[in-house]
């Protein structure tokens, strides 16, 4: 029965993925072809391979002040992300009350709000505050993803069993030892898991950046690739260059990282 099984999963799952690759295969196969070749035959290996896309676009553009101002907001988002959303489902855990309760039903209002919705009135606040065209601008709109980590936090949060912070609360250790030394590293596996949802969607995002972000010098590795598409004629072999170029840091980062995925919360399914 087990060996039926895995011969159906791998009958219907071998086609799912061969399809899913389909977009992969064609934007990677057209970065060696010529503009002509890419119109005529867009599926077809190259007849002749040309490396001199991927010359011309580190040349042309600036892909590695883009993939810079990229890494910068990535890594600072994400660590606002995890320091807050840890930090706020630690209070809600150890210090239950009304107001933490009335906070929580607020932030799942806010939650369930679309971010399009918002972007007029963000807009004019970050203008407000001299952050509108500015990468700090960009870290700080994306620390308001703590709301999903929260939630994925305070989930996992909930199976560590309330005896071991009581524990250290007798010995004398104060809430932030408590988190520091005790919490942080229990939850671990889930902070991973966060982390990497939240990179791919802020490596990723372009909604942002394209109405926040104006000036050359600050845009990011999505607005790079936006920025190749002409208004009358684009040039497509660099374009899906600019594409690959793209994607081949969250693939390889996916990848390292999708075990993790699966343990942060397989783990967290089950208390104790």
């Amino acid at each position: 029965m087990t060996k039926t099984r895995h011969i159906l999963t791998s009958a219907l799952m071998i086609p799912l993925a061969c399809l899913m690759a389909v977009p992969f295969y064609y934007i990677i196969v057209n970065t060696f072809k010529t503009q002509e070749e890419t119109a005529n035959h867009p599926l077809a290996l190259p007849t002749h391979w040309v490396f001199e896309n991927y010359t011309k676009v580190f040349q042309g553009t600036e892909i590695l002040h883009s993939l810079l101002n990229t890494i910068y907001v990535t890594a600072a988002s994400i660590f606002l992300m995890l320091a807050i959303g840890s930090l706020a489902a630690f209070g809600r855990i150890t210090g239950r009350s009304k107001v933490s309760t009335i906070i929580g039903g607020v932030l799942v209002a806010a939650f369930v709000i679309p971010g399009q919705a918002t972007l007029i009135p963000l807009y004019r606040m970050l203008v407000g505050v001299h952050l509108v065209d500015s990468l700090n601008g960009l870290v700080v709109l994306y620390a308001c993803g703590s709301i999903f980590c929260y939630y994925l936090i305070l989930g996992y949060m909930r199976t560590i069993p309330a005896e071991i912070m009581e524990a250290a609360r007798i010995d004398g250790a104060g809430p932030f030892r408590i988190y520091w030394t005790i919490v942080l590293p229990l939850i671990r596996p889930i902070l991973v898991t966060v982390g990497v949802f939240q990179t791919m969607w802020v490596w990723n995002d372009f909604i942002t950046p394209n109405v926040f972000i104006s000036s050359q010098d600050k845009q990011t590795l999505v607005l790079q690739v936006y920025s190749a598409v002409g208004q009358f004629t684009t040039d497509w072999p660099a374009f899906m260059t600019l594409t690959v170029i793209v994607l081949i840091p969250m693939v390889i980062f996916f990848v390292l990282m999708q075990r993790h995925i699966v343990s942060g919360l397989v783990s967290g399914s089950v208390k104790g």
